[in-house]
């Protein structure tokens, strides 16, 4: 079909090929020649040297308008490759079109593993099905007099990412009283987001796990196991910054951990179960609580020594109840009635009723000597009055004997 613009003397035909599914292929960069982009939801518009002409072979819904070829609310099938061809049909122009979504302001986290660097991690919040990159700078928030006078824009600088861990930066030679400002901007064809993050060192601190963890019976200490551990290789050496750790253990056989802090390279495991293997683990956390516990270290194991006085009955005994210790506690109700015929259980009640009967005799003992006292007060009252009447009568009948 000709064109009605005199002078052309071609056709355009736009031949929609190998439509993609939602799954793309995402190309390491953008901006390449023969590529172009646009949002999901939009209507995108693909042009072909400015020419104008009838069109075959076309999405559904789509027109030619000047000369281009517009897609009304591209969707994520709408992507594909679109060529442009001439009246002989040869080739005038291909594009591959490629459809997705804005960034969304990504998550971002922040760790410490000592006071020296920390490292920051994030994820899209949003699947754009398009490249994507990340530009990652950070600005220290408190600065000395001298940093103000070098740079009145503040300490900037980038946040180095690890081609071998993507979706990760570190900030090195990080200072413990320091507060800093991450900057983490997703970038795609569309459009850009970011995420600002305050950090300081102190809130985001978290040890690794100890290393060189040993867990070994003690010969004649059929309850006991020395445990020993290292600070993590990638902490700062002792003494400036020290940490203080946290050990978990528990019978291979039971479900529930005892835990003891201390803030010492190695503990003695004092109450484990003699012939029975322990499974032992350990993590870390700054002495003065900053931050965060690291994760467990790797687990270790030991079996505490048997008791060689031990005999066959205790034996028998100790089996029973590491057998009873495995099993998981019944949910259905004991059809047994409960024993108190326990001679302890006997003992302390006697004592605690003899306590009792104790303070209730000695408070009417008291009770009854102030009521006797009381009374005892009140009879010499009475008695005084009575005395001295008789002796002033007999005061007084003295001089009428006498004038007799």
């Amino acid at each position: 079909m000709r064109s009605p613009i005199p002078g052309l003397g071609r056709v355009m035909v736009f031949l929609a090929a190998a439509l993609a599914s939602a799954s793309l292929a995402i190309p390491e960069g953008w901006g390449e020649e023969g590529v172009q982009y646009g949002q999901v939801g939009t209507d995108v518009t693909l042009s072909c040297a400015g020419a104008h002409a009838s069109a075959t072979a076309l999405p559904e819904g789509s027109a030619i308008r000047q000369g281009a070829l517009v897609l009304p609310c591209a969707s994520l099938a709408t992507a594909g490759t679109y060529s442009c061809h001439g009246e002989d049909g040869g080739l005038l122009h291909a594009v591959s079109l490629r459809l997705g979504h804005l960034p969304g302001v990504p998550f971002v986290s922040c760790r410490a593993s000592d006071y020296e660097n920390f490292s920051c991690s994030w994820t899209s919040s949003v699947e754009t099905f398009l490249p994507t990159r990340y530009i990652t700078t950070y600005r220290k928030k408190s600065l000395t007099g001298e940093e103000k006078r070098r740079n009145k824009n503040g300490h900037v600088g980038p946040c180095l990412q690890d081609p071998s861990h993507p979706g990760t930066c570190t900030v090195h030679r990080s200072e413990f009283w320091s507060s800093y400002r991450l900057n983490i901007t997703e970038v795609n064809p569309l459009g850009s987001s970011f995420r600002l993050l305050d950090v300081t060192m102190q809130a985001i601190i978290k040890p690794d796990p100890p290393e060189g963890l040993v867990v070994e019976p003690i010969p004649l200490a059929p309850r006991r196991l020395h445990v020993s551990w290292k600070y993590p290789s990638s902490w700062p050496k002792e003494p400036h910054f020290q940490l203080r750790f946290r050990l978990q253990y528990r019978p291979v056989i039971h479900r529930s951990w005892s835990v003891v802090e201390t803030v010492n390279l190695s503990e003695v495991i004092t109450d484990a179960f003699a012939g029975l293997e322990h499974v032992v683990q350990v993590s870390a956390k700054d002495f003065l609580d900053a931050g965060n516990w690291s994760e467990w270290s790797a687990e270790a194991r030991a079996t505490p020594v048997r008791d060689p006085a031990t005999t066959a009955s205790e034996e028998t005994t100790t089996d029973a109840s590491l057998e009873s210790l495995a099993e998981e506690p019944s949910q259905a109700p004991n059809p047994e009635p409960i024993n108190h015929s326990d001679p302890l259980e006997k003992m302390a009640i006697l004592v605690s009723l003899g306590i009792f009967a104790f303070f209730v005799l000695a408070a009417v003992l008291v009770i009854t000597i102030l009521i006797w006292l009381r009374m005892r007060k009140h009879s010499k009252d009475e008695t005084k009055p009575h005395n001295f009447l008789v002796a002033a009568t007999h005061l007084k009948a003295l001089p009428s004997e006498s004038g007799c």
